[in-house]
Parts: C-alpha cells; structure tokens; sequence
C-alpha cells in the first residue's frame, strides 16, 4: 500500500491595518478536485488536524505581518502534506502570499515571519519531520 497526499488551499480577505479577518474560504483536495472544506461531526479526522496546522500557521503569518507593519487586502495559503500507508506526515509544504495594501517585506522581515509561522504550536508539537518547508512571500496589489 502506497501513502497519501492531503492538500488544502486557503482565501482569507482582511479588514483595516491589523490583518482582521473579515472573510475565510478553505478547499481541500478530494479524488483531484478542489471541494470546499465543511467541518462539522462528520468531517474525517485527518482533515481536521490538517485544517487546525493551516489555520494556526496562518494566525501566527497574519499577526507577525502585523507586527512587522505588513497590512493586507488578502492572502492565499496552500498546505502540502504526504502521509505513508498509516497517515505518519512524511513531508509537510505550506506556502503563505500575502497582497499588500501597505508596508515593505524586506528580506529580513521575511526570514523572520516565516520562522515564526514555523512556531505556531500546531506545527511545533508535530513529530519531527524530515521534509519540512514553509514559505511566506508577498506582492503589491
């Protein structure tokens, strides 16, 4: 039996300087189509973890662009994880983007909010995982 890859694409918008979510859409990727994501008690388990790692990371991505002055119109996050035959992670991916409204990402402001995104505590009480990338960039409106 071979693993499994899970993949969840999230929309937010925001509202004023402090990156206030005013609206959230999240799709995950079902048999190569994109569905939206509907938790409720019957939502498979796995996909609730995934969701709860996308969605602290995304806290800490939008509050530490805050902190640096990075005020957003929207921001799109893709997470990536494959999974052996047991749904053991082998291999987590996030990629965060952010549109721009204000503020100037140089290159250290960044390297800083990325290794934060990677200390939300979703994402440190994870096991030790070999192929671990998080990515965070922005681009003008």
């Amino acid at each position: 039996m071979s693993g499994f890859t899970f993949q969840m694409i999230m929309h937010c918008y925001y509202s004023g300087d402090k990156n206030t979510v005013d609206k959230l859409h999240v799709e995950h990727l079902v048999d190569d189509e994109w569905q939206e994501l509907k938790l409720d008690i019957y939502s498979p388990g796995f996909d609730v973890f995934i969701y709860s790692i996308l969605s602290c990371q995304h806290m800490f991505f939008r509050n530490n662009s805050t902190e640096y002055g990075l005020s957003m119109d929207s921001a799109e996050a893709l997470i990536t994880i494959i999974t052996d035959e047991h749904r053991s992670m082998e291999s987590l991916h996030a990629e965060f983007t952010g549109k721009l409204k204000k503020g100037t990402p140089d290159k250290e402001k960044v390297k800083s909010i990325t290794a934060r995104v990677g200390l939300c505590p979703a994402t440190i009480n994870l096991k030790e995982i070999e192929d671990k990338k998080i990515s965070v960039s922005y681009v003008d409106m």
